[in-house]
């Protein structure tokens, strides 16, 4: 039987960028999507158990992983 180990991790692939010369990105996006999953269970749990999700910082503290995620993800340009 042939096919993929079990094992892989997640892996982002980005074409089309300007950014390097072959104009493909694999850890930028990569390390972007899993700072995003840290942040995602960290964040959101934490501005909705402590009510703060009314305030405007709650609702910046909602929007964090999305935030934190791109700009990783545009600061390595591989």
């Amino acid at each position: 039987m042939a096919g993929l180990p079990i094992g892989i991790p997640w892996v982002c692939f980005q074409c089309g960028t300007d950014q390097n010369p072959c104009h493909c990105k694999v850890v930028g996006p990569t390390l972007g999507f899993g700072v995003a999953i840290i942040l995602v269970a960290v964040c959101w749990p934490a501005s909705l158990f402590c009510g703060c999700c009314a305030t405007e910082r709650g609702k910046k503290m909602l929007g964090a992983p999305v935030e934190l995620s791109g700009k990783v993800s545009s600061a390595i340009p591989i």
